[in-house]
């Protein structure tokens, strides 16, 4: 065995070959040695903001089959949150969707609805924007055995009131190339996902069941040949209501295409062409100012095509009509409110109307495209479902004067509550375990 002495001579010469120095004490060599070790592992190991989750050495060796997005232009600094870039401008993106799995044994007349409950016990309601990431690409778009019903609506409203609902705003180019990269992405979309409804052609899209022909060539933009706004084709696609808005030089980003047919409270018109700020004033939104304006704002400037966020709102309407609410007065005449409403009607002509809107930025226009899905039941169906009217009622008690205001409370909130009480000692008395529910709910269910 050799001595420590020994060891020291023999390592000696190898220092000298590796690094090509004069003699080096074999601890500061295995010092050195250390140190490059670390730096190895920093540079091809650490995981790093140039691909997140994954290793430069990982980067380098992937299998070069897969596909990789691009490092876009214009990032978000992972420590700092600012964007670098200038406002109005977008760099495109060579973002692919991951593919997504057919839905399984999903049928127009079978899949029901999901139950969408996103309403919480009081006694405080927060407003906020309550954004949640969506994990998987496979539930971007939700379509259930209420499709034909909204796309009967839909054909009727396009067909009654054509550019009120749907329009593509012609003075900004960017508006028209958002639209089109809209309708392509549902084209390539709705295939993978509905393939016993939709099935992609050469030129664009088809629907088996309602029997659509969908040419989506942006030279073309047709319907069954008869040409059609593109966002007007994309509303034909789907039961969700959309818009897209696109940031410019002063850093508001604005609403320049949309199709708005179902939307119960609000009309198109209204709103076309507006800023996000004032989509949200003039709307007498609750606490837009104080509590969602600064993060509504820094949300949109960050959101990057990669990823989608959700979020979830309810209303109560007194009456039927999925498209619009004409209790609070008539669609093509200004002035219309809760004010025209009549007070405490029958619970039966409640309903609940809850939105699922999804938001994500298109890679190639860089609008940001909402998706605004309606779900409408009656208030008398809904209150079946255990801890539904007892957390709904509470919910409703916990909104405070401007919320109260802003959803029309005066003029149901009696009747409602003493049905969602009534029915909520039923539930009690026929042995409901209040104690379980956090177990068998969670928001937004």
């Amino acid at each position: 065995m050799s001595t420590p002495a020994e060891s020291e001579k023999i390592l000696q010469p190898r220092s000298q070959h590796i690094l090509g120095a004069a003699t080096i004490p074999a601890p500061l060599y295995i010092s050195l040695l250390s140190i490059l070790l670390i730096i190895w592992a920093f540079v091809y190991i650490r995981p790093t903001s140039v691909l997140p989750g994954r290793s430069l050495w990982l980067r380098w060796h992937w299998p070069r089959s897969r596909k990789s997005t691009p490092v876009p232009q214009a990032v978000v600094d992972a420590h700092t949150k600012k964007v670098d870039r200038k406002f109005g401008t977008w760099t495109p993106i060579e973002f692919e969707r991951p593919a997504v799995a057919p839905y399984p044994n999903w049928s127009v007349t079978d899949t029901s609805p999901l139950k969408y409950r996103p309403f919480r016990y009081g006694p405080k309601y927060n407003i906020t924007m309550g954004l949640r990431t969506l994990h998987q690409w496979d539930d971007w778009i939700e379509l259930d055995n209420h499709y034909l019903r909204f796309h009967a609506d839909k054909k009727r409203r396009i067909e009654e009131r054509g550019a009120k609902c749907c329009r593509t705003d012609d003075s900004d180019p960017r508006a028209l190339d958002g639209a089109v990269e809209l309708l392509e992405e549902l084209a390539s979309y709705l295939p993978e996902r509905y393939p016993s409804m939709f099935q992609k052609t050469d030129v664009g899209i088809d629907n088996i069941i309602t029997h659509e022909s969908f040419d989506i060539r942006k030279d073309r933009l047709t319907m069954n040949g008869h040409a059609e706004d593109p966002m007007q084709l994309s509303a034909r696609l789907i039961q969700d209501d959309l818009a897209i808005m696109f940031e410019r030089e002063d850093g508001i980003y604005y609403f320049l295409a949309g199709s708005i047919l179902l939307a119960g409270f609000w009309r198109l018109e209204d709103k076309f062409g507006m800023g996000l700020p004032e989509i949200h004033t003039s709307g007498h939104v609750p606490g837009y100012e104080s509590k969602l304006h600064k993060g509504m704002t820094n949300a949109f400037r960050r959101m990057m095509p990669d990823k989608v966020v959700l979020r979830h709102n309810y209303f109560i309407q007194v009456d039927e009509d999925l498209a619009w609410s004409y209790s609070i007065g008539d669609e093509d005449h200004d002035g219309h409110g809760w004010f025209t409403a009549e007070k405490n009607k029958a619970i039966e002509h409640h309903w609940f109307r809850s939105e699922r809107q999804s938001l994500r930025r298109l890679p190639r226009s860089g609008g940001i495209v909402f998706t605004i899905r309606t779900y409408f039941h009656p208030i008398t169906e809904i209150a079946e479902e255990p801890y539904v009217p007892g957390r709904l009622a509470s919910a409703v008690r916990s909104w405070g004067e401007d919320v109260s205001q802003y959803k029309g409370k005066e003029r149901y909130g009696d009747v409602l509550l003493e049905y969602l009480d009534r029915k909520h000692e039923e539930q009690v008395a026929k042995g409901l375990d209040m104690e379980r529910e956090e177990e068998l709910r969670q928001y937004p269910w």
